[in-house]
């Protein structure tokens, strides 16, 4: 029998931004200390600021910090923690990590490296759900790799294909290969970034489906093994397959659909043995739905089923680990209202989304009832070029989805980042669109909608006054009501 660790008091938090504050305000509800495993860049950041202690595990280059499990584990035991948090990204999915974590006497909160090894793998992943019977997207993921071998069988699949990386994710090693012209090139390709990326050229093919919709399942394994689901996110709305708004529940699901789709998500994650938070990824079309993959950690995405289920799944993680949680059958939980979360990112939607970086001159989240915000940057904080852009989320609640899509226009607009671009006024133009507010958006809705950077407006008189202004308080220079029709902060007010 596997022995329990019993009670943390410390946990080491191996990443970083929002999500590593997600973390410490999940440790503060359960009172325990926190131990932040940072690189030099983000020395003074908010989460260092939040940590009861930080530790320095390296220079910015991920490689030299955050991927860098010898230094994290180190970092942990130095700084008296008895488990570390992965949190998403970086190693959070790593089966090597959560292996040396335990090796090391510490417990990795998150599931085995068994059931990483099982499920994380996609193309494992998919000989597991053949032999269960779930519907998989038609496609090749055998072991001859050889590009000859692989074109042949995207023709036999017929194109368009999708080559995806084995050990891959967030779009990284896929390409869509659309004829036979282009196959060799696209496969060499993926191979290369796949290597590059996760330290494996191996990849494999799926038909690709053009009309789809990106539906999850959040599932939850407790601390006897058992599973159950926290019902279905939808997440269709993709540039270049990562996810720019995500929503819980899906407008596209019967309820017919959501207990079959439900069903197959605990099977699969029975299969692999799965404790703690993961998510079952299902492509959507024409009624029917086919498994895509299982990612075996928490995913960005969580708070929306958050906020529909009244959970807070970073806490039963916690639980989890300690051997505490286990499934409550009495407790039956029905989603309630609808949640909608949009991804803020420093960049600039003018000109086509190029990254946005520099000094965060003024930051503010506008509050109130059904709002929520997960982020790790404030006012005085800088946005490096060494690490993902994304600065904040914004999660809102409200009694159905209409109301939902006012909401989140509403707080888009009146929330405040000054000092970098951001795609905030990308997003309002998302949620506005026809198709996104009836619900029937596909994975190619921006690909068809949004393929062209939107146009800039002009800004008023006042407002260009207004960011004179506020820039020269930010820099603390006196001014006289100056006007600076060319300074190029001008066009950064509120990010729009």
């Amino acid at each position: 029998m596997t022995k329990m660790p019993g009670k943390f008091t410390r946990i080491a938090i191996a990443n970083r931004g929002e999500v590593a504050v997600r973390i410490i305000k999940a440790c503060e509800e359960l009172g325990i200390e926190t131990v932040l495993l940072h690189s030099e860049a983000d020395i003074n950041s908010r989460a260092f600021r939040m940590a009861t202690k930080s530790i320095c595990i390296g220079p910015a280059p991920t490689a030299e910090s955050y991927l860098n499990i010898a230094a994290n584990i180190d970092g942990a035991l130095a700084g008296g923690a008895q488990a570390i948090h992965p949190g998403f990204g970086f190693l959070s999915e790593n089966a090597d990590f959560a292996e040396a974590v335990t090796k090391a006497g510490l417990t990795f909160i998150g599931p085995s490296a068994d059931s990483i090894r099982s499920l994380g793998d996609k193309v494992h992943c998919k000989e597991l759900a053949k032999k269960a019977g779930l519907p998989l997207v038609p496609g090749y993921q055998g072991e001859n790799q050889a590009v000859a071998n692989l074109i042949q069988e995207a023709e036999r699949i017929g194109y368009p294909v999708i080559v995806k990386a084995a050990a891959g994710g967030g779009g990284r090693g896929m390409k869509l290969i659309k004829s036979s012209d282009e196959a060799a090139e696209l496969i060499e390709s993926a191979q290369r970034e796949a290597q590059s990326a996760f330290g494996s050229p191996k990849v494999f093919l799926e038909k690709y489906l053009d009309r789809a919709k990106h539906i999850e399942f959040q599932v939850f394994g407790d601390s006897t093994g058992n599973v159950i689901h926290f019902f279905d996110r939808e997440c269709s709305v993709q540039r270049r397959h990562q996810k720019i708004i995500e929503e819980a529940t899906s407008p596209s699901l019967s309820e017919d659909l959501r207990r079959k789709m439900g069903e197959a998500a605990c099977a699969i994650a029975t299969l692999g043995k799965y404790k703690g938070a993961g998510t079952v990824e299902f492509l959507l079309q024409d009624g029917e739905f086919y498994l895509l993959e299982v990612n075996t950690r928490l995913q960005v995405e969580h708070p929306v089923t958050e906020e529909v289920l009244g959970v807070d799944l970073v806490k039963m993680q916690i639980l989890t680990a300690q051997g505490e949680y286990i499934h409550d059958p009495k407790l039956i939980r029905v989603p309630r209202g609808h949640s909608i979360e949009c991804r803020i990112y420093a960049e600039n939607p003018y000109m086509g989304g190029v990254p946005s970086t520099g000094l965060l001159g003024l930051v503010e989240w506008p509050e109130g009832p059904g709002r929520r915000y997960e982020y790790g940057f404030d006012s005085g904080d800088t946005i490096t070029p060494f690490y993902d852009p994304m600065i904040a989320k914004v999660i809102v609640w409200d009694e159905n989805r209409p109301r939902a899509i006012q909401k989140m226009i509403r707080v888009l607009k009146d929330s405040v980042v000054f000092g970098v671009h951001t795609n905030i006024p990308y997003l309002i133009e998302i949620l506005s669109h026809k198709e996104f507010v009836m619900g029937t958006m596909t994975t190619r809705f921006i690909e068809t909608y949004f393929a062209d950077p939107i146009k800039e407006p002009e800004l008023t008189e006042a407002e260009k006054k207004i960011a004179a202004a506020a820039l020269a308080q930010a820099r603390g220079v006196q001014t006289a009501g100056a006007v600076a029709n060319t300074s190029p902060w001008a066009s950064y007010w509120r990010g729009i």
